[in-house]
């Protein structure tokens, strides 16, 4: 199993980028591996069908359950955002207060909602505000661009 990758712009923008200010809690765009105390957060449907995507991934490799389509489960938390944005708001919360609830935990949230679900990330960044204040929270450097209101994009 090959270790996880960060692209060339998440490499820039983790040494501050442009700006010198994002943060270094990003992501990186291909997970292979966790660490013991490390969570995949997964954009996933309410029946936990994990069947493409990160759900996927969640599924076959950190022990997503099928079935189950919101919280901590393995090694990963689902996230559902496939029953639109108010629904995707309330489990943006949930997760929020899961990951403060969990402090010994390092949560990497992919880019929940703008795959299948088909959302961008100017619409679902926001509702991670609360959680992007949280030490154990890595975004997807799309997200922090939006949250830090950072046009390079």
């Amino acid at each position: 199993m090959s270790k996880n990758v960060y692209t060339d712009e998440e490499q820039y923008w983790m040494m501050g980028g442009n700006t010198g200010t994002l943060p270094t809690r990003i992501t990186p765009s291909l997970i292979n591996e966790l660490q013991p105390n490390e969570i995949f957060v997964f954009g996933s449907n309410i029946q936990g069908m994990h069947m493409g995507g990160a759900a996927r991934v969640a599924y076959s490799k950190f022990g997503a359950e099928w079935g189950n389509g919101e919280g901590l489960q393995g090694q990963s938390y689902a996230l559902p955002t496939m029953e639109g944005i108010e629904s995707t708001k309330l489990a943006a919360d949930h997760f929020t207060t899961c990951a403060k609830e969990h402090p010994e935990l390092k949560f990497f949230v992919t880019p929940v909602g703008c795959g299948i679900a088909g959302y961008t990330p100017e619409e679902i960044a926001p509702l991670f505000h609360d959680a992007a204040h949280l030490a154990n929270v890595f975004l997807p450097v799309c997200f922090w661009k939006v949250l830090m209101n950072i046009t390079d994009r």
